[in-house]
């Protein structure tokens, strides 16, 4: 079956602070049709998300596939709080690198 890499599908795709202690995932389509084939392939879900950003799934606070946007969010809790010590991000604004390489089934 043939892919298209995430970023070649999705308007939008970024994270950011949602509160001290978690990071939020946006993943915005343009096209309502796109956003279906993506939710039908299952490429984005709260297991595969744990797989990709090397977590457990109790980690994932929030999953939400939101029709009214065409947008998959889902929100995962920090290692440690924004800010502190050791924290690579502080804003969370880089942390959805890996979703740009997720290989989506497509449909011909």
């Amino acid at each position: 079956m043939a892919t298209k890499k995430l970023s070649d599908l999705a308007k939008t795709i970024r994270s950011k602070n949602a509160g001290t202690d978690k990071i939020t995932f946006d993943v915005i389509f343009r096209e309502r049709d796109t956003y279906e084939m993506v939710k039908r392939s299952r490429a984005l879900t709260r297991e595969t998300m744990a797989d990709l950003f090397k977590i457990s799934g109790n980690r994932i606070t929030d999953f939400v596939e939101y029709d009214p946007a065409n947008a998959i969010k889902f929100t995962i809790l920090r290692d440690r709080p924004s800010g502190s010590p050791g924290d690579p991000d502080i804003f969370g604004a880089q942390q959805y690198a890996p979703l740009l390489d997720v290989e989506v089934p497509i449909e011909a």
